[in-house]
This record gives C-alpha cells, structure tokens and sequence, in this order.
C-alpha cells in the first residue's frame, strides 16, 4: 500500500509506476484504491464509472480497467454532500455525517472488490487516500490503515520534498498513527527531489535514526511526467509563461469542475498554452485567446450560477461577439444551451436556468446517470470527418435544433445511431458530452488548425502517454530499492513468485 503524508505527493503516479515495474517482471498485478474523492472520472468497458487515477494504473498495469480498481468513489456536488458510487455505479447522495455511519457497509464493498482481485492477481499495489494520519477521518477508516490493518498490507510511505518541510510531514506521520499501525510501515520514499540525493543524506541519516525505518529510495522530479491530475489542487500549479507565438487556450475553472484531464492532450502540443481562470479580473485574460473551453461540471446549475453572479457570462458573451471560438464538454455543453431544467432537484432544490444561449439546446437533468465507452463520427461542419472515442458521464438529457457535433454509432460496444452535442450556425461555438474528446488526435489537430496554429506533428497522445509511464517507471525503479519492497510483500525477484501470502 502506498500512503502520502498528504493530498498530491505523488501516491498516484507512484503507484502507477509501481505496477508497470511488476507488470515488466512477469507478475499479474492490479491497482487498488478504496475510497476515492475525485471529481475527475473514467468509464470502464462494461460501464462502470470509477477514479481517473486507477484508470491510469491500470494502463500502467497493462490491464483493462474495472470497477473492482476503484468500489467506493465519492464525488462531491456542494453543500457538504457527495454523490456516492460503489463499484461504478450510484449509490445515493450522502453528507458526511451519514456517510460515515456507512461507513461499515462501505467497507464491505471494499473488501468484495479486494476478495476478487486477491484470487486472480499476485501483486495488488493500493493507493492510499490523503494522509493516514488525519485524526478526525481515523474513525471507520476504510481508505488508509482501517484497510491496511485488516488486510496486514505492508505500507510505503511518501512524502513530497517539492512541497518543503518533507521530514517533518514524514517523521509527524509516524508519530501520529497506533503502534500497530507503524508496525506495518515498511519504507519511505522521498519524492520530487531537484538536485544532487547525496545532499540528503544527513535528513536521510536522522529520519532513519528517528523512526527505525529505511528510506527505500529518491524519486527525482520529473517535469515530463505527461500523466493525468487526479484533484484540483494541479490546477493551484503557476500559471505557465507565454512565449511569443504561443496559442492561448483558456479554460473556465469552474467551482465544481470535472475531468479537467480532458484538457492534457492540448498541453501535451507544442506552442499550445492552457490557462485556467476563475473570474474577474482574470476575465481579461479571454481576450486574445484562441479558443475558450467551458469544461465538465459536477453541480452544472450552481456553477452556471456562480458565471452569472461573478461576471464571466457576460465576459463569455463579449468574447463571442468579438469572433472568439467556444467550446463546451458534458456540463460546458449544457451551460452554452438555452436552458437547464433539475425538476427532481438532481443537484439539489427544483430549478431552471437560462443558460448562455450561444447553442440551440435545452437540457434537463434526470436521476438515471449515463456511464459508457463511445465510438462514433465526427461531423462537425468545415472539419475532416473522422473517427472518435471517448466516454460519457452525465445526468442530463439534452434536445437540441442545432447541427449536431457527431454521431455515437457505439455505447458499450452495442451499436447505436445518436447525434451528440450540437454546433451554432456560424460554427464558432460547438459542444460535446464526450470526455476525451481531445485525445483524438485528429479532431484536436484538425481543431487547432483551423484556429490559426501552426504546429508540427507530434507523437499521437496515447503514445506520449505510453511513453511518460515507461519513462517515469523506469524513473522510479532506478530511484527504489525494488528487492526491498518485493521482500516486504513476501516475494522473491529472482524467482518472481510469492513466497507466502
């Protein structure tokens, strides 16, 4: 089990290189997270909604992803309250003093999820939730040591030297968890270290003295790294610095933004720029840009809502009118319609909202949740017709006059004919409910060019990705005492068998 002294140490990545390590010695390994909070989802192939980050690890895993990966994701909609999925499908909504007299049928879950990968794989490599050590979440833990103590999973400790203050979040951990709990700490790992290892080893020196246990290895910071944000805080990173001839691309970072990892493949372009902004007065930072994206939305009334009350609506709308290209993903795609009607309160009191009124599209939210793979056309007026993928997470229904932005021939691999999302008349503003939609390296090129950028050809995204996580998997096993870590979990790398389970 890898567990952080905080939220975004790097767990997840570590975690992901960690099984295409064991993956590459032979051995049938899967990623395991119990209990995810992320509003940045992915569908499995049978339809199942679990974290983006197992997603990811299971890639690294070389397996399909599935819901096991991932039995418990919370997703929160605001006013303390969570939708609550269990083994990719929803369960309710629950705030947190409900969730946690859950909590024991939560665990449940876990362990049914964690029964089945146990028979059928010999490494489960899982990841922790935040930090062990929160005092107030210690009660019914069934993400961190409440998993670990019951399953006696021998626990890497990861703290992020980046951050600053890494010995003192290591050694405050230790100090705070049971003597039961400590016991099962194996290691520490030092993560996202700039510079020369050796100039650590008198921290290195005293935090071992201190708590009796190796520094199993230091992972160097990886500026390349290329993989997928799991939370929001990746977008509390600097802003980037424009160069000259840079395309601008503009983000809203709405107050419940989802699948904000739709927007990587765009970073990943050379010459492009993504920038994400709040509201006024980084409003005026629309101007210029070459494309403004409106982005997924757990809470999609509230957050059109708080576009209205902060002015970015109107900034939107003046952006528009200047010539500026528009573009809207799942809850982006209702929130540039006409309206949005919740008449069951599926985000919580009955409302309708006029939306920005630049597409010809009405929705209504509806409790039924689609989760589903998508393979289908592009159709998109002035752009080459092509093939895309994606995936679909939503809770509205839209009806819409507009041309349509593509045709879904397959949900789960069923065929279908189903128009999605919708286009304006003048070809500016178009919207979509498919995730993913810029991985399609055509649609994303095609796109680009006919904003005006002149760009090389650049390795197809899902290669790029393929490469980040070989290249950061061979990182993190330079970096590691790999021998220890398999000696920890009762494995022999030489034979590449268990020794006891």
């Amino acid at each position: 089990m890898i567990q952080g002294t905080a939220s975004h140490v790097g767990k997840s990545v570590i975690t992901a290189a960690l099984c295409r390590v064991f993956s590459d010695m032979g051995l049938r390994v899967a990623p395991f997270k119990s209990q995810n909070m992320a509003l940045n989802s992915f569908v499995t192939p049978g339809g199942a909604e679990i974290g983006r980050a197992q997603a990811l690890q299971a890639e690294a895993a070389r397996i399909a992803p599935r819901a096991d990966f991932n039995p418990i994701l919370l997703k929160p909609t605001g006013d303390r309250r969570s939708q609550v999925i269990i083994h990719g499908k929803v369960h309710g909504d629950m705030n947190a003093v409900e969730y946690h007299r859950f909590k024991p049928r939560a665990m449940e879950y876990v362990m049914e999820s964690y029964r089945r990968l146990a028979a059928e794989f010999d490494i489960i490599v899982i990841e922790g939730a935040g930090s062990p050590a929160e005092i107030n979440l210690r009660e019914g833990d069934i993400a961190n040591m409440g998993l670990a103590t019951r399953i006696n999973a021998p626990v890497l400790l990861v703290g992020d030297i980046d951050r600053g203050g890494v010995f003192a979040s290591l050694l405050g951990t230790m100090e705070l968890l049971e003597a039961d709990e400590r016991e099962l700490i194996k290691g520490l790992i030092i993560n996202r270290f700039r510079g020369d290892p050796a100039l650590l080893d008198s921290g290195v020196n005293m935090i071992e003295a201190r708590i009796d246990r190796p520094v199993l290895g230091v992972v160097p910071y990886f500026s390349e790294i290329n993989l997928p944000d799991e939370d929001g805080v990746a977008l509390e990173r600097p802003k980037q610095v424009y160069n000259e001839g840079s395309t601008r691309v503009v983000v809203i970072r709405l107050p419940r933004i989802s699948n904000f990892t739709d927007f990587d493949a765009l970073s990943h372009e050379p010459g492009i720029v993504v920038e994400y902004i709040n509201g006024p007065p980084e409003a005026s930072l629309l101007d210029g840009a070459s494309l403004v994206i409106i982005p997924g939305s757990k809470n999609v009334v509230s957050d059109l809502r708080w576009m209205k009350e902060n002015g970015l609506s109107k900034a939107i709308g003046d952006y528009y009118k200047k010539g500026g290209t528009l573009f809207g993903i799942c809850g982006g795609l209702q929130i540039l319609g006409r309206s949005i009607a919740d008449p069951d309160g599926v985000e919580g009191a009955s409302a309708t909202i006029e939306g920005l009124s630049l597409l010809a599209l009405d929705t209504i939210l509806e409790k039924e949740k689609a989760t589903c793979q998508v393979e289908g056309d592009l159709i998109v007026p002035d752009l080459p017709h092509s093939s895309i993928t994606g995936y679909e997470i939503h809770m509205g229904r839209s009806t819409s006059t507009a041309k349509p932005f593509a045709t879904i021939l397959k949900r789960n691999g069923e065929g279908v004919s189903i128009s999605d999302g919708g286009v304006s008349e003048c070809g500016r503003v178009m919207g979509t409910y498919i995730h993913g939609i810029f991985d399609n390296d055509g649609f994303r090129r095609a796109l680009l060019k006919r904003l005006g950028f002149v760009g090389g050809e650049t390795t197809p995204f899902a290669q790029a990705r393929e490469d980040a996580i070989a290249d950061f998997s061979s990182l993190v096993k330079e970096s590691l005492d790999i021998d220890a870590i398999c000696d920890s979990m009762g494995f022999d790398t030489g034979l590449g068998v268990a020794r006891n389970v």
